[in-house]
């Protein structure tokens, strides 16, 4: 039994809600730009207070001056609140100047940015001067893009898609491949949806767009101001072009659905058989001149449509993923082809969908038009998707180490799926031309209802003809009576042939599949790079290592009298805490010559634990050299290494440096 026209659209709108709520969920949990280091380093001890607070980016931020905040101990903001921007070359970074004279204790640095592919990070971290201590700071415990505002973009991201997927892709069906689809109500209700979609998801991003970066609050969705400033930045000028372009958009839709179907109406429509010569090339001319009027619209259509349709995947390209990293200026352009690749093989699809459950019979030729069309657009996107995959992903690895890379995959497979079934749809439509003409003379065959309604009519006009009746309400009636019933037996004719019923399903399972890819995609927008993602891996994995490698201070001291200069270096190894610790000290002159001294002695003392000082017993190993094994450091912490030295009976000196214990 064939489906009937309201499921398949119920079942596309079920599955697009549903995998909307699902690429929402998955989007704020994932960041852009990522913190790869900081001045102090998170969890840091310094003996004094620092000039700024620094941090380095893996990719562009944008950040004002109250994007990076320094807590006290007591929550108080003590920073110089003006941000100092410290980029240089491909190295992003940002610093916050601090007074002098800052107390003791652990203080918090809360940051929060706006990577250049418009999605917002945040994140906060201490450190301590002298010792570690309580504090009452409070950060927001909520990751910027989260929480209910989070999701309501990330829908509004997801529908802005579809939206797109079916203006533009919809739109291009028609004049590329059933002109006579102009005049099908089911397609003509497909387009304009779509623009409806994107300039309502379009409208709702730039009045989440404020509130999605900063508070996180809904009711900022009113702040004018914020609102103002948003549009003065890259992705809220993007999406303001969006609406300037959708405006043109709206009036090409006009003129499709409008000059355009008028055009193809009365070139189908039969002329009346010329009575003479000159009567014959009277209606030759004109028909000339209608053709050359078509062929300029259509052609004024087709140019006008790619500008607008490349003007909107702009504005994505732009203010994405492809607008930073790696060779913008190249995936830029190319992200462009992906979307309108994506586009012309989707929309159209769900173009064919609704044109094959509703409206006239769809002709073999129109089928196989669109075939051609997707096969191109798979090509194209199978080019332009490696290049991304190349320059997103990086490495073979990160396809199953990061989350960009598993998504990545599941979109690749879900396209390879995709294109079997439509494997089977080109094999449904091989098989139209042998039903074309048996569905022609089903048609034929059928008996006319308006003989039955003209039989029935005589009744009711009161004269026992069967000539209209003279009611005019009646007559309205029957001819609605006429329509229905003529339309009810085309639909017959068209459900039962079992070649047009397979291909509806198989380009329904398309697009069924399309909807699951669309919401992945959208994922894939708002995941972190899995370039990026392993480079901050390598980052942290790089600080893990230095923090196994040995601590190493290179102290100058000078006790003041004659021969006192030098310079002595420490080697503690492996630098943990407990036992197993080696000291290894090397005395040198002012040029570098490893040189006796008559006393030497190191400590180290943890202030915050109480401990020490606790005296290392050096041995003398040679020249310059003293080593001391089984340096026991109970606990770790920032520890302060005490440095004696003695060059003479009356001169000596102490130095102190931190040292950091694992």
């Amino acid at each position: 039994m064939a489906l009937t026209g309201t499921r398949p659209r119920r079942l596309l709108v079920v599955l697009a809600v549903l995998f909307g709520a699902l690429a929402a969920g998955i989007a704020p949990a994932s960041a852009h730009a990522a913190l790869t280091g900081s001045d102090p380093a998170p969890g840091a001890v310094v003996a004094h207070a620092p000039e700024q607070v620094a941090l380095t980016f893996s990719e562009g931020v944008a950040m004002g001056d109250d994007s990076l905040r320094v807590l006290d101990p007591h929550g108080k903001r003590v920073d110089r609140g003006k941000l100092r921007d410290l980029c240089s070359g491909t190295v992003v970074k940002y610093a916050a100047g601090l007074p002098p004279g800052l107390a003791d204790g652990t203080y918090t640095v809360a940051w929060q940015a706006v990577s250049a592919d418009s999605h917002p990070v945040s994140g906060a971290f201490t450190f301590s001067i002298g010792a570690p201590s309580r504090t009452t700071a409070a950060v927001p415990q909520q990751q910027a893009g989260g929480g209910l505002v989070g999701a309501l973009y990330e829908i509004a991201r997801y529908l802005a898609y579809a939206g797109f997927v079916l203006l533009a892709g919809g739109a291009a069906f028609v004049p590329a491949c059933r002109p006579a689809a102009a005049r099908v109500r089911s397609v003509q209700r497909l387009v304009v949806r779509g623009w409806a979609l994107l300039t309502g998801a379009t409208l709702a991003m730039l009045l989440l767009r404020t509130p999605y970066t900063g508070s996180g609050k809904l009711a900022d969705v009113l702040d004018l101001g914020g609102l103002q400033q948003m549009l003065l930045t890259k992705p809220g000028a993007a999406l303001l072009c969006r609406l300037l372009l959708l405006a043109a958009a709206a009036l090409f839709v006009a003129v499709l659905f409008g000059a355009y179907a008028r055009a193809h109406a009365a070139d189908a429509t039969e002329a009346p058989d010329a009575p003479d010569a000159a009567a014959s090339a009277d209606a030759d001319a004109e028909a000339a001149e209608a053709v050359k009027r078509r062929g300029a619209l259509t052609l004024g259509l087709a140019v006008g449509g790619v500008v607008v349709a490349a003007g909107l995947a702009t504005t994505w390209a732009v203010a994405e993923h492809a607008s930073t990293g790696l060779q913008p200026a190249v995936a830029m352009p190319v992200d462009v082809l992906h979307l309108l690749a994506v586009a012309a093989w989707l929309g159209g699809l769900a173009a064919l969908l609704v044109s094959l459950y509703s409206g006239p019979a769809v002709e073999r030729t129109a089928v196989r038009r669109f075939s051609r069309i997707a096969f191109g657009s798979v090509l194209v996107l199978v080019a332009t998707g490696t290049y991304q995959s190349w320059r997103q992903v990086g490495s073979w690895h990160a396809l199953t180490d990061t989350t960009y890379g598993r998504l990545l995959l599941l979109k690749v497979g879900l396209v390879l799926v995709m294109v079997a079934v439509a494997g089977l749809s080109r094999r449904w439509t091989g098989r139209l031309t042998t039903t074309d003409a048996t569905a022609a003379r089903t048609e034929r065959q059928q008996p006319e209802p308006a003989a039955a309604l003209a039989s029935g009519s005589g009744s009711t006009s009161g004269t026992g003809s069967g000539s209209a009746p003279a009611d005019p309400t009646r007559a309205a009636q029957l001819a609605r009576q006429r329509a229905a019933l003529a339309t009810a037996r085309k639909k017959r004719v068209r459900d039962a042939d079992p070649v047009r019923r397979g291909l509806r399903r198989s380009v329904l399972a398309e697009a069924g599949i399309a909807v699951v890819l669309l919401a992945v995609t959208t994922a894939l927008t708002t995941t972190e790079p899995a370039r990026t993602e392993e480079a901050v891996k390598a980052t942290t994995a790089g600080r893990a290592t230095d923090a196994n490698q040995p601590r190493v201070l290179t102290v100058p001291f000078d006790t003041g009298g004659p021969g006192g200069k030098g310079t002595a270096r420490l080697d503690l190894d492996p630098g943990h805490s407990g036992g197993g610790n080696e000291l290894r000290l090397r005395i040198a002159d002012p040029s570098g010559k490893a040189r006796d001294i008559p006393e030497v002695k190191v400590s180290f003392t943890l202030g915050a634990k109480k401990l020490g000082p606790l005296p290392v017993a050096l041995r003398h190993s040679g020249t310059g050299h003293w080593t001391a094994s089984g340096v026991q450091l109970p606990v770790p912490g920032r520890w302060q290494l005490a440095l004696l030295v003695r060059t003479s009976d009356f001169d000596q000196v102490t130095e102190t440096r931190n040292v950091t214990i694992n």
